[in-house]
């Protein structure tokens, strides 16, 4: 009786082991859903390095935030592991129930971001990894020098201007910059002042863009001199358009948080958190906000650029001066301004 006790335990601790083993093994491979912009920069200086630390292996899709985001809002289970999105994107998906409770003593960079920040990941399980913010990229050989949002309206300016629309990261802070001009701000009429500072703005407007690498082909052919541009974009364009000047308006910009959150039908969840503490990890933020990185300006607060790193980023002054918008209201307002937009704008 012993022998046979003895022989059922040490079946019984195989097939623990072997099940202990068959989970490890399905926490070394990961789903990633990104951005499609520098995608060679995001292998060479996030993925692969992550993978050479951790062993896990990176699958990647890529492509912008709000495509991205309806691809998991309408399949959950599609397989993806974790999500990087823009701020308002990963708002509405916290909000149909999306992401896997965040736990927070699972990230030990988790206390390197700011109060504001970690409240932020606490509220919506969606971690922030940059911040990013809006300004004006331009030709000054072909349209002056430009200095503030008013002289996006000038008439100089007629055919010469992309914007961003307004289903993309910074399409809504494009509509807050509209209000700002009308004199009233978008949270105070539902946008009624903004759309129509947005009707002023069309005749200058040759195209509103879903993707920023647009950009860099449409300044280096002369399709237009001037855009309305996250600055995460700025170094991409510059490379194909070097005469290409960026400035944030002295009275200020938008600001935007892209996030990373774990899909709650992952089952690499571990996986995740290790991706998520690395990209918040001193030696990753750093890395990343090079300018021929990915021009991310970093939330770890234990991370200092130089002058060369801090160009062209929500960062410093420039940070300082970086305004919030209410993605609540604007997510709970985006599917009539959608309407609104394409009918003024895209037809």
């Amino acid at each position: 009786m012993k022998k046979t006790g003895l022989l059922v335990a040490g079946l019984l601790l195989i097939g623990v082991l072997a099940g202990c083993g068959s989970q490890a093994g399905a926490a070394q491979h990961l789903t990633l859903s990104t951005f499609g912009l520098s995608t060679k920069q995001m292998a060479r200086d996030v993925t692969k390095p992550f993978t050479k630390k951790t062993k896990v292996t990176v699958k990647t899709q890529s492509g912008d935030s709000a495509a991205r985001y309806t691809q998991v809002e309408h399949n959950p289970n599609n397989g993806v592991d974790v999500m990087e999105l823009s701020q308002n994107n990963a708002l509405s998906g916290y909000k149909k129930g999306l992401w896997a409770k965040l736990d927070t003593s699972k990230l030990k960079n988790f206390k390197a971001l700011s109060p504001a920040q970690q409240k932020l990941a606490k509220a919506t399980n969606s971690v922030p990894y940059t911040v990013n913010s809006v300004g004006i990229i331009y030709n000054p050989a072909k349209v002056g020098k430009i200095t503030s949002w008013d002289q996006l309206w000038d008439s100089k300016l007629k055919n010469k201007i992309a914007i961003p629309d307004i289903t993309t990261t910074f399409g809504p802070a494009m509509l807050y910059i509209a209000g700002d001009h009308a004199g009233t701000a978008v949270t105070k009429d539902n946008g009624a002042a903004a759309f129509k500072a947005m009707a002023a703005l069309k005749p200058n407007v040759v195209k509103t863009y879903t993707q920023s690498s647009d950009l860099a082909n449409m300044f280096k052919s002369g399709e237009i001199d001037a855009a309305v541009v996250g600055d995460f974009a700025v170094s991409m364009i510059q490379a194909a358009a070097p005469s290409a000047v960026y400035v944030v308006p002295a009275s200020g910009t938008y600001a935007n948080y892209d996030t990373v959150s774990i899909v709650k039908a992952s089952k690499n969840k571990q996986a995740a958190y290790q991706y998520i503490d690395y990209r918040l990890g001193k030696v990753a933020q750093t890395k990343v906000a090079s300018a021929d990185s990915l021009n991310n300006a970093p939330v770890n607060t234990d991370v200092t650029l130089s002058a060369a790193d801090a160009k062209n980023k929500t960062y410093g002054d420039i940070a300082a001066r970086a305004k919030t918008i209410d993605f609540g209201y604007v997510n709970s307002h985006l599917k009539g301004w959608i309407s609104q937009w394409n009918k003024l704008m895209n037809k």
